[in-house]
């Protein structure tokens, strides 16, 4: 009995002893699964909070690339430095004789601008005078494309274009010392802006869309501009450009646009009152003088290649009629007149 007893006592204990360990397991059991759950879920969560966190960074990105593009379009606030501030180098004198140039452009090149009028008769106070076609920071702004020449030009083309155009003359040689001179005051005036930015001022502010009126712009003309400009708008040289006649700007100029014309006289004529006009008075000068003679443009008819030309310009390009053409264009002679087109470059046979 005592055998059969100790026996029966040992199995009951180990059966006591394997129950318990059957009751523990399935507890463990789920306490890891409850852990691993946990675990899974914390890690969604994460997945989650980290998947918004990089759409949040993403956004923020953009938004710090939206502004700063933002930035970058705005116009600079940019003020030249003075021409006092150049040493008397060789620099120095080339940059000086830049801005004579630009002053006194019919006296000091009257090869190439044998009419009534200079640079800084449009580009007032050499070029630094806000919307008055001011040159500050221009050569931050070449190699450009220009949509009248339909191809990409240098400074020293856009140079040309003044030359050939608003001064009715013969293009500057591009090597020549003079157009060395040029450019070395456009840059000058152009230090410290940055590569393609545009600065505030540059050009002439865009006028309302009004149609001027010949007739108005001759009573205005007669009462208000001809102390300077004459009767005849022959001007009084040096200093006062002729506004029509062979002496003054071709058609193919900026200025025989009756809205940039109408700009600059609404902004800075007359002269001793500046702003003194209305926009229809601005309008009614501008349609006024230019539709008098002036000189041609050869090679007009070729601007604008690719269409798109403003609705004023006054002569026939492609997909183009003249607006308000001037009633005679004088003959010019050809040499010289026109700024050739940038051709390509020539392929050897064979390369690639």
């Amino acid at each position: 009995m005592h055998g059969i007893s100790e026996g029966t006592a040992m199995a009951g204990s180990k059966a006591r002893r394997t129950t318990a360990t059957e009751g523990r397991l399935p507890a463990f059991g789920g306490v890891l699964a409850l852990a691993m759950i946990a675990a899974l879920a914390g890690g969604c969560d994460r997945g989650a909070q980290g998947g918004e966190a990089a759409k949040a960074g993403a956004d923020s990105t953009r938004a710090s690339a939206s502004a700063a593009q933002k930035q970058a379009d705005e116009p600079l606030d940019y003020t030249p430095p003075g021409i006092q501030t150049l040493k008397d180098d060789e620099l120095g004198r080339s940059i000086r004789r830049g801005l004579a140039l630009v002053t006194h452009t019919k006296d000091s090149l009257p090869e190439y601008a044998p009419g009534n009028i200079n640079c800084s008769n449009c580009h007032l106070d050499g070029g630094l005078r806000r919307d008055a076609a001011a040159l500050i920071g221009v050569a931050a702004r070449f190699p450009k494309y220009m949509d009248r020449t339909g191809a990409v030009i240098r400074l020293e083309d856009r140079v040309n274009y003044c030359f050939t155009r608003s001064l009715a003359g013969r293009r500057i040689p591009v090597g020549s010392t003079e157009m060395r001179d040029i450019v070395a005051y456009l840059t000058f005036i152009s230090r410290g802006v940055p590569v393609g930015s545009h600065v505030r001022g540059e050009g002439m502010p865009k006028m309302p869309a009004l149609t001027g009126d010949t007739a108005r712009g001759r009573a205005v003309f007669a009462s208000t501009c001809t102390m300077c400009h004459g009767a005849q708008g022959q001007g009084m040289p040096p200093g006062i450009p002729a506004v029509w006649g062979a002496g003054s700007y071709a058609v193919g100029a900026s200025m025989a646009r009756e809205e940039r014309a109408a700009s600059f006289i609404r902004h800075f004529m007359p002269y001793n009152q500046p702003g003194s006009l209305t926009d229809q008075q601005a309008f009614d000068v501008a349609a006024y003088i230019n539709g008098m003679p002036r000189p041609e443009s050869p090679g007009k008819e070729n601007d604008w290649p690719h269409g798109g030309a403003p609705a004023d310009v006054p002569y026939a390009t492609r997909g183009h009629a003249a607006h308000r053409p001037p009633a005679r264009l004088t003959p010019r002679d050809t040499a010289g007149a026109t700024v050739p087109a940038p051709a390509p470059a020539t392929r050897r046979t064979g390369a690639r």
